[in-house]
């Protein structure tokens, strides 16, 4: 084992940067993972730009990374051992997945059979969380209309996740052309090319003027959060997936939520659920090719330029989705 290693270091607000740090040590019922692949959230560019959730700058090395795959080569656990590669799915606060090795407790790796391709399963973990969240729908959602505000990999994930649950119509409101076209693929109906009022009225049209059924927030911002209160028909469903935008109180449009009588929830905890069942979908929908999530991987970058990495998720220039982070 080397003493040091690789890791993105966030050193302030929208900083980040790699440095040359210690290796981490393990502690009972913990796995010590060489990171094969990770990949950025959009969460992640919340925490870094904004500070949410993050304690203090500098943040601790490899931090707020939580999407990734790698082999054990430490262990201190009776349930995984040395040689399981594994899918790490750390609460986001106690993330570390944007170094060449992370320590992370047992309970919050999913240990992955010979099958998959290491490029792509990173997604399970962005995917599960879709699946976990999809399960407080009821179990069919046959004959509605949905709308997902934001077609970057999370509400491309929505999008596949209400057309399994049976969804009639999907509309998709995405202003970047190429997560359009990728939305269509995934099982968007009608990808809205306008944002704000010009949307609202676009659904409102195709609809009958009575809006839709169920609207996914899947970006984080506050000005999508108040829009997804125009989209929703009275007493329709509206699913908070993005995160907050700031840890600041964040205004929106209680006005428009209250006379609409919509029913919105949040979703957090997907990591806590017995046996990571939400994840261990997620693997076997990408590893039986249930779900072609290779076109969703816009970009490759080593670790060693994750600032880049970064720049481009914030940037989303160049036809850009998700951005992988290598450690060759």
């Amino acid at each position: 084992m080397p003493s040091t290693m690789r890791a993105a270091v966030a050193a302030d607000l929208g900083i980040i940067r790699c440095e040359e740090v210690r290796v981490p040590t393990i502690a009972e019922n913990d796995v010590l993972v060489r990171t094969i692949a990770a990949s950025i959230c959009g969460s992640d560019l919340h925490m870094l730009d904004t500070g949410w959730a993050m304690h203090a700058f500098p943040a601790m090395a490899g931090h707020p990374g939580h999407e990734a795959v790698g082999e054990v080569v430490q262990s201190r656990s009776t349930r995984i051992a040395e040689g399981d590669v594994v899918l790490t799915t750390p609460h986001i606060w106690n993330s570390r997945c944007f170094a060449e090795y992370q320590a992370v407790d047992d309970a919050h790796v999913l240990k992955l059979s010979s099958d998959f391709d290491v490029d792509t399963i990173t997604l399970a973990q962005q995917l599960g969380t879709v699946i976990y969240a999809a399960k407080r729908l009821p179990a069919t959602l046959e004959g509605q209309s949905c709308v997902v505000i934001g077609q970057g990999s999370a509400g491309l994930f929505w999008d596949f996740q209400l057309k399994s649950l049976g969804a009639e119509k999907i509309f998709s409101v995405e202003p970047l052309s190429w997560r359009r076209e990728l939305g269509l693929s995934y099982g968007v109906d009608h990808a809205i090319d306008v944002t704000g009022a010009d949307a609202v009225t676009a659904v409102n049209d195709m609809t009958g003027g009575i809006g839709a059924d169920l609207v996914v927030e899947a970006v984080g911002s506050t000005e999508t959060l108040s829009e997804a209160f125009h989209f929703v028909r009275d007493e329709g469903s509206v699913v908070l997936f993005g995160l907050p935008e700031s840890e600041d109180p964040v205004p929106f449009d209680y006005s428009q939520m209250f006379k609409s009588r919509a029913n919105a929830f949040t979703v957090l905890g997907s990591q806590d659920e017995v046996g990571l069942k939400s994840y261990a979908e997620a693997v076997h929908l990408i590893s039986r090719g249930k779900i072609d999530v290779a076109p969703i991987i816009s970009h490759r970058v080593n670790i060693t330029e994750i600032d880049r990495a970064f720049e481009v998720a914030r940037e989303r220039v160049d036809g850009a989705v998700k951005i992988g982070v290598t450690f060759d």
